[in-house]
């Protein structure tokens, strides 16, 4: 079964509006996320490609240095329809599944990698791992890709959940801490700042923020 992992990124300097920071902090603490998780997804054993979604520099150049397929994303009308563009891709490449992912998910280790895909129930199915907040989708897979249309940006958890199960009786929400753990605000951070996950991780934010 070939699984590609889907990585939306937004231009750097128009995402995390609500981290209450300069202009090129928000920069380096999205570069630093993201080759974070390109690192991680890299070396997962269950991950065929990566598909990063941009038209960030900055990002296509940590996917040059990770091997990821990048797919120019000129328009960055919303998240959904940089999914779409990986999802024709993938269909046309024989992928079988995709399992989405945010820019800012950092701690995610291959462990919670393999975690997330043991829970495959059935030919058709959909896994879901709700943000911490509950609000949004930390991760989503889908077998087949095309089962099902995505809704980020718009209570994506609920949404989401709702949808699949329109689509197949195959649905589990998958509570993985690390995965669960975005970086959309301040409290987010400080969040991110209090773990002892990766500490080599921790120290780099730090610096930037300092």
């Amino acid at each position: 079964m070939k699984i590609a992992a889907i990585i939306p990124v937004k231009t750097f300097s128009n995402a995390k509006t609500r981290l209450k920071l300069p202009s090129e902090k928000i920069e380096e603490l999205c570069k630093v996320m993201l080759e974070e998780i390109l690192q991680t997804l890299s070396i997962s054993p269950k991950i065929d490609e990566i598909i990063l979604i941009t038209k960030e520099q900055k990002a296509i150049e940590l996917g040059k240095k990770f091997k990821t397929i990048t797919i120019i994303d000129e328009k960055e009308k919303s998240v959904n329809e940089a999914v779409s563009l990986a999802d024709k891709y993938l269909l046309e490449n024989d992928f079988n599944a995709s399992i989405v992912f945010p820019q800012d998910i950092p701690f995610i280790k291959t462990q919670d990698i393999d975690f997330i895909l043991k829970h495959q129930l059935h030919p058709n199915f959909v896994i879901i791992v709700p943000s911490r907040k509950f609000d949004g989708t930390n991760a989503l897979v889908r077998m087949p890709i095309n089962i099902m249309k995505t809704h980020y940006d718009d209570d994506s958890y609920r949404n989401h959940m709702k949808t699949a199960k329109e689509h197949t009786l195959n649905v589990a929400m998958v509570f993985v801490k690390r995965v669960m753990l975005d970086v959309d605000d301040q409290e987010d951070l400080n969040a991110l700042l209090e773990q002892n996950e990766k500490p080599h991780l921790i120290e780099k934010i730090k610096k930037i923020l300092n």
